[in-house]
C-alpha cells in the first residue's frame, strides 16, 4: 500500500491503495464517488470515463499511481448543481433508458464540447466512439451534443 495526494473535482484528497489499484476503484470504494460506474473493467465501454486534466479517460485502467499531479474530474464534479450545459441537453432529449452509462456519456461529450465547441456529426461520433450505451439512445446522445454545443459551453 502506498499514499497517493489526489486533486479530484476542485479538492485535494488522500488515499491509501495499492500502486496498481485502478482509478475507478479508488473513486467509488475510497472515497464514495460513486457517479462513474463499472462497466466492463476492460476500457471498452466508456461507462468509468472521468476527466484527467480535460481530457476524458476510462478510470478502469487507470493506475491511482498514475493520476496523481493531474486534476480529475468526476460527473459529481461537472458541475455543482447538475446544470452543466451538456446534463441540461440530456434532459431536454431525455436521453437516458436505464441511465447505467449517462455519467460515462455526458463525461466524453463534455471533454469533447471543451476541445471542439462546434463539432461536425462525424466528430461527435468519433468522440462518442466507444461509450457504449446498451439501450441504444444514440440519436438522442447526438442531438442532446449538438444542443449543448449550441449553448457556447467552452
Amino acid at each position: 500500500m502506498a499514499e497517493f495526494s489526489l486533486r479530484i473535482n476542485g479538492k485535494s484528497h488522500t488515499v491509501e491503495a495499492a500502486p496498481d489499484t485502478p482509478l475507478l476503484w479508488v473513486l467509488r470504494d475510497h472515497l464514495k464517488l460513486v457517479g462513474t460506474k463499472y462497466g466492463c473493467g476492460i476500457a471498452q465501454c466508456g461507462a468509468c470515463t472521468v476527466h484527467l486534466d480535460g481530457t476524458a479517460i476510462r478510470s478502469c485502467q487507470l493506475p491511482v499511481s498514475s493520476a496523481e499531479d493531474s486534476e480529475i474530474t468526476t460527473i459529481e464534479g461537472l458541475s455543482e448543481n447538475g446544470d452543466h450545459p451538456v446534463q441540461k441537453a440530456w434532459l431536454e432529449h431525455d436521453v437516458p433508458q436505464c441511465g447505467y452509462c449517462q455519467a460515462g456519456q455526458i463525461m466524453s461529450a463534455a471533454a469533447l464540447l471543451e476541445r471542439n465547441p462546434s463539432p461536425s456529426d462525424e466528430e461527435i461520433e468519433s468522440a462518442m466512439n466507444g461509450n457504449i450505451c446498451r439501450c441504444g439512445t444514440y440519436t438522442r446522445i447526438k442531438a442532446a451534443i449538438k444542443t449543448a454545443s449550441n449553448s457556447k459551453i467552452a
